[in-house]
């Protein structure tokens, strides 16, 4: 789930970060793919709120699908419906596959690591990693560069054994 973010200046020093974080993230992955045993495949993901049912997901999933090509009117009645049901929002994962062995990366994830402080998925409050900035208040990219690095390190060598 993405972090719930409150206070403003947060929000928008995390709108700085995200986009060049999401872009480290995935080149610093791409180099380590280059040079791994590992294949990596992109998926845009729907993540569901906790305790999302089964048939839930379905009618929702059918209900988004069906929205595509209807009326206006219809669309507004859908709207309705939905407004009462939980909602996914979208996600990017990595699958990383080396012969039986298959590993799912939330990318998003990961750049909530790069920015926040401690990012932890379980932990609704978050603050920003402001020694991602420099005196100026604008991205410190080395910085920026050497944390993405690092975390993407941290995972490919988390990774099982052959």
């Amino acid at each position: 789930m993405p972090p719930k973010i409150t206070n403003s200046t947060v929000w928008q020093q995390s709108e700085l970060l995200m986009q060049p974080a999401f872009i480290r993230v995935v080149d610093n992955i791409r180099k380590h793919l280059d040079i791994s045993s590992w294949k990596g495949t992109y998926h845009d993901v729907l993540i569901w709120p906790p305790g999302s049912t089964d048939e839930t997901k379905v009618v929702v999933t059918h209900w988004l699908q069906d929205m595509e090509n209807a009326t206006p009117q219809q669309v507004e009645d859908f709207r309705k419906s939905l407004a009462t049901l939980p909602m996914p929002h979208p996600g990017y994962h990595l699958r990383l596959q080396r012969q039986e062995q298959q590993v799912n990366v939330d990318l998003w994830d990961l750049c909530y690591q790069v920015c926040f402080l401690n990012y932890d998925a379980e932990n609704i409050s978050v603050d920003i990693d402001t020694s991602l900035f420099d005196d100026l208040g604008e991205v410190d990219w080395q910085h920026l560069e050497n944390k993405t690095k690092m975390l993407v390190n941290q995972l490919f060598e988390s990774l099982p054994e052959a």
